[in-house]
């Protein structure tokens, strides 16, 4: 199976193309530290050809989940090289995503502190976990330009402090409606200076921390994730294609270790293809999300549209997910009751098959 070929990414060669995309699921312990559970979990999912761990807060007072860790505190590191050296004695490669919240953040979650975004537009069809029950999103405040270099300078600082960790490299998010997906696409960014306007202007902020990530771990090490579809927390693009396709090309200025597209949508508001003009366009290793199968996932890399698959679902109730789609053996069934709880239960107790 083209699933099982060794993939070449930087410097690091992955032992097969079944990647763990990022998964929130509000393990974390007090103040966004990583768990002891956490490090088991990952452990247990170390036959992934590469782990890209949970959305992590690069920066303080930017929480949206809750009980998402984060890195920007020693405590923090120290959790997070409990998980990484877990993975590690398993043989498994694990990359941290590194993320802002932007407007999908709540007071609530943040001693009172109003969320930022690129424009003054609240979200309107999600709502915020808190200790106080689902919350409605508040009207976000619009960062001024003087306030964006604080932002780029602590993805740089989350980036430094994950290869204190042990990371073996980094995601920066750039999806699902937060804040750099906010500045990329036009439904959220109606800004009218140079982080505003033509997509050149929206991808500004996304790029320059791209930049700065690459600074400290070199280009080769460094991913993105991207959803130039999706409409989870009311996004929206007036030209998805254009979009996909001028970020493909002006992302060849980089040596990235990969691409990563979450191809669709969620909720079905937008359906288009933008894996085929971003694969035309891009030249590096591109890596596929969104309700993949095995076998699909299989033909999409025979017919050289991709060059992995992250899977995200299946990962959650199979932690020996490779095993289990190269022998073709039945897949648990994951309990969406517990994606968000707080323990074991749906998280560390799924048996793998030599359970």
């Amino acid at each position: 199976m083209k699933l099982f070929e060794p993939l070449e990414i930087g410097s690091l060669t992955l032992p097969n193309r079944i990647l763990m995309a990022p998964l929130t699921r509000c393990r974390a312990a007090e103040n966004h530290v990583p768990s002891d559970l956490m490090a088991t979990y990952y452990a247990q999912r170390a036959s992934a050809g590469l782990i890209i761990a949970e959305a992590t807060m690069a920066m303080e007072g930017n929480s949206a989940f809750w009980k998402e860790p984060a890195i920007y505190s020693d405590a923090q590191i120290a959790g997070w090289k409990k998980v990484t050296d877990a993975v590690h004695e398993k043989g498994g490669l694990i990359f941290l995503q590194i993320w802002h919240g932007g407007r999908a953040c709540h007071p609530l979650l943040n001693d009172g502190a109003q969320p930022v975004a690129p424009s003054a537009i609240a979200i309107e069809n999600n709502q915020v976990r808190t200790p106080e029950g689902m919350q409605p999103c508040v009207v976000p405040h619009e960062l001024r330009l003087d306030e964006l270099p604080e932002i780029i300078n602590g993805f740089k600082k989350a980036a430094e402090n994950a290869k204190n960790a042990g990371f073996d490299g980094v995601e920066v998010h750039g999806a699902n409606g937060y804040l750099l997906d906010e500045f990329l696409r036009d439904g959220a960014n109606q800004r009218t200076d140079e982080y505003g306007g033509s997509i050149e202007n929206r991808a500004r902020l996304m790029l320059e921390v791209l930049q700065a990530v690459c600074d400290v771990w070199g280009s080769d090490c460094v991913g993105l994730r991207i959803s130039p579809l999706n409409s989870f927390n009311s996004m929206v693009d007036s030209n998805p294609i254009a979009l996909s396709t001028w970020l493909a090309k002006r992302l060849n200025d980089f040596n990235l270790a990969y691409l990563h597209v979450m191809r669709g949508d969620f909720f079905q508001q937008q359906t288009c293809d933008v894996l085929t003009p971003i694969r035309e366009n891009y030249h590096g290793v591109l890596i596929g999300n969104m309700g993949y199968d095995a076998a699909e996932a299989e033909a999409a890399i025979a017919a050289g549209k991709l060059d992995a698959v992250a899977f995200g679902v299946s990962f959650i109730a199979n932690p020996d997910l490779p095993a289990r789609i190269q022998t073709g053996a039945d897949l648990n069934t994951p309990n969406p009751d517990t994606f968000y709880s707080f323990g074991e239960a749906g998280y560390t107790d799924y048996p793998a098959l030599s359970d």
